[in-house]
């Protein structure tokens, strides 16, 4: 029986297997809690000559062609070259796209041969044709500059202008002149590429993404901390806002028909609006975005699931898998920054991500940010400690790393020369356990830093939690299965197999890009994330 549901299927339970635990045979039951989606986090849209709408996304890294009429979307080009931030398309119909964390710029005309047109641009973010044919792109982020590409891809890039602000989405405008919004400096803009010219066109955004002409001659602009599109007068920079939608927009392409489409980070999804109305009609959607780590705290028999989202921090009721939100990532006046792993301890949930090298504690309760601390070296977990330090754990620096102080600024190294350090969780006496995944192990490591490796042979491990008894519950993703370990023998038994985990990172980056979350509730219910589904899963004895 195959363990990948349909996409937007309801919840149902699939019996993966039956297995030997102890001396009892005990069947497990795997149900898909939360539904997954489509995308990995949606970027950048384009729309072809003939109507067609592609999608980027960049930890997915891959590049989809989406079906307006029934909302479905499937991989037109898949991971490596498919990573896309931004799509455009020149006059003659070829297809250009941005390959934000590989750094590289591809274009296909049709169904040719994919061609390299740029390399070595960590950041490339946005792109547009001019009319002439000519390719320009910014890095953003990463980086904070403008070039024109060669479209042959025979000659590196030209810079033309730096320091801009953050110049993103952008599009040429009936002029020549190149339109695009500042991130950073709350301003849309124009900029004459042969002079090198930047001028304001409207100011007072709070984080403008991206912006796009219509057949008219209007100036259409989404931003993401707001969620508003806002069209603009190009001469006056007058403004209205047209349309309220939620936070985390990242982008916008306008049809033919000025049927103008915006995609979200956070909702993992396409709206359509009506530039008349301002009404919006959700295209495609998911209830997560690309879910990572995960905790789970048991509450008077109730499990809760918190969720890092990456776009967004989320819960999720564990008998129901109806999905809440706390928080989201560029909404005005949140603090957030691209979770990817989470665990859970009292009144506490500790978010970290490995993208932006910080550590958030939280109020379980509230939702309020306790603390963030900035400066570690991709931090992959994070736990609280008996003494009220952190531990963190760094793939970065391949270290357990101790935090204390005001804002964690006083660090020490409790062990070093980890071999990929993941997944973490406490143990009842002091002692942590830790997924090493490139050795393929777990390994106990006492609080004077004494590391004892208590499993070997394992693929990929990397989510971990533990249970009541003291045994260890792994997500071996490099075997998609689920594992249980007893650390006083090493013992390795299968729970559940088949499991759709194990995203493939894109080259040069991670093996996988987010890490496999496990959680446990108090009854044994074993809780995953799929980050091949972007869905919850359970897993429960029969």
């Amino acid at each position: 029986m195959t363990s990948r549901l349909a996409l937007g299927a309801t919840v149902a339970a699939t019996v993966f297997f039956s297995t030997i635990v102890g001396a009892s045979a005990q069947t497990y039951e795997v149900t898909r809690l939360v539904p997954g989606s489509a995308f990995h986090g949606v970027h950048g849209l384009g729309i072809d000559k003939s109507g067609r709408m592609f999608a980027g996304s960049v930890a997915g890294a891959a590049l989809y062609e989406v079906d307006l009429e029934h909302g479905t979307a499937k991989i037109a080009i898949p991971t490596p070259e498919g990573m896309a931030d931004d799509i455009a398309f020149a006059p003659d119909g070829t297809m250009a796209w941005t390959g934000f964390l590989t750094g590289d710029l591809y274009s296909r005309k049709g169904d040719g041969p994919i061609k390299k047109l740029a390399s070595g641009l960590p950041g490339i973010n946005s792109l547009a044709y001019r009319k002439d044919g000519r390719l320009y792109a910014t890095t953003v982020f990463l980086g904070d500059t403008l070039y024109e590409i060669d479209v042959d891809g025979a000659k590196p890039p030209r810079m033309i202008m730096e320091k801009m602000g953050g110049l993103n989405g952008f599009e040429f405008g009936p002029d020549d002149l190149l339109y695009g919004p500042l991130w950073f400096k709350g301003r849309v803009v124009k900029v004459d590429v042969d002079k090198a010219e930047l001028t304001v066109v409207a100011d007072g955004f709070k984080t403008p993404a991206a912006v796009n002409f219509d057949s008219k001659g209007n100036l259409w602009v989404v931003d993401t901390a707001t969620g508003q599109l806002v069209r603009v007068d190009p001469k006056s920079g007058a403004k209205k806002v047209v349309a309220q939608l939620k936070p985390s927009l990242d982008n916008l392409a306008i049809d033919d028909k000025d049927r103008i489409f915006v995609s979200n980070m956070a909702d993992n999804g396409i709206q359509q609006v009506d530039p008349e109305t301002g009404a919006a009609k959700q295209i495609i959607s998911g209830k997560l975005a690309l879910p990572g780590g995960i905790a789970v705290v048991t509450d008077g028999g109730k499990d809760t699931i918190y969720v890092a989202d990456v776009f967004a921090y989320r819960t999720v009721d564990g008998t129901t898998g109806e999905v809440s939100e706390p928080a989201r990532m560029h909404a005005a006046g949140v603090t957030l920054e691209y979770p990817m792993s989470a665990t859970a301890k009292g009144d506490e949930v500790i978010l970290s991500s490995w993208f932006t090298g910080t550590v958030q504690v939280i109020d379980r309760k509230s939702g309020a940010t306790k603390e963030m601390m900035h400066g570690f070296k991709a931090p992959h977990d994070a736990i609280r400690l008996d003494d009220g330090s952190i531990l963190v754990n760094e793939l970065g620096s391949k270290s357990l790393v101790r935090a204390s102080g005001e804002h964690g600024k006083d660090r020490s190294v409790l062990i070093g020369d980890l071999e990929g350090p993941v997944g973490l969780v406490g143990g009842s006496n002091g002692e942590v356990y830790v997924t090493e995944a490139f050795a393929g192990q777990v390994s106990k490591v006492a609080s004077n830093g004494e590391k004892t490796v208590v499993a070997r042979d394992l693929k990929m491990p990397e989510g971990i939690a533990r249970a009541g008894d003291g045994k260890l519950i792994v997500a071996e993703v490099g075997a998609k299965r689920i594992v249980q370990i007893d650390p006083s023998s090493g013992n390795v038994t299968e729970i559940a197999g088949n499991l759709p985990i194990g995203l493939v990172g894109a080259p040069g980056t991670l093996p996988t890009n987010i890490p496999t979350g496990v959680g446990l509730g108090e009854s044994g219910t074993i809780y995953f994330s799929s980050d091949i589904e972007n869905a919850i899963y359970k897993v429960a004895k029969k």
